[in-house]
């Protein structure tokens, strides 16, 4: 049984697919959405430390790390959401050795910790250090 945070709702409202883009946040560096939203769930894409002024990506696994979070905040709040509404994330690491400063900085975004995978892989798009995703629900 879901909980009453995160309900169906009305069927032929709910199954709607709406396609989040925020200016607030790098656009896609490749054919797809910065976040669908399908009901009260929201599916992002996998966010980079991409600072959106710039298109490029921050210096460093701490920036590119609060970076990241900030773009998933961006893509969020388009939604009227914040990170208290992400119920699973999933991060992507390039290097596992930088779990712990990832997880401290990770840490401090939240309020409620979400469920969480996190993975080391051989490369990122654009040669990035970390990337984060998240489902959000409200």
């Amino acid at each position: 049984m879901l909980s009453t945070d995160c309900e169906y709702g009305n069927y032929e409202e709910d199954v709607m697919k709406t396609i989040i883009a925020s200016k607030d946040a790098p656009n896609a560096i490749g054919p797809y959405a910065q976040a669908i939203s399908v009901g009260n769930i929201v599916y992002t894409s996998g966010q980079l430390g991409i600072n959106p002024a710039t298109g490029k990506l921050e210096e460093g696994i701490e920036a590119q790390t609060h970076m990241s979070l900030k773009n998933l905040q961006a893509i969020l709040a388009e939604k009227g959401m914040t990170l208290d509404d992400v119920v699973k994330t999933t991060v992507f690491v390039k290097n596992l050795d930088d779990f712990t400063v990832v997880n401290q900085i990770y840490g401090n975004y939240f309020t409620e910790y979400p469920a969480r995978s996190c993975v080391q892989v051989a490369k990122l798009p654009m040669d990035g250090l970390v990337e984060i995703e998240c489902i959000a629900c409200r």
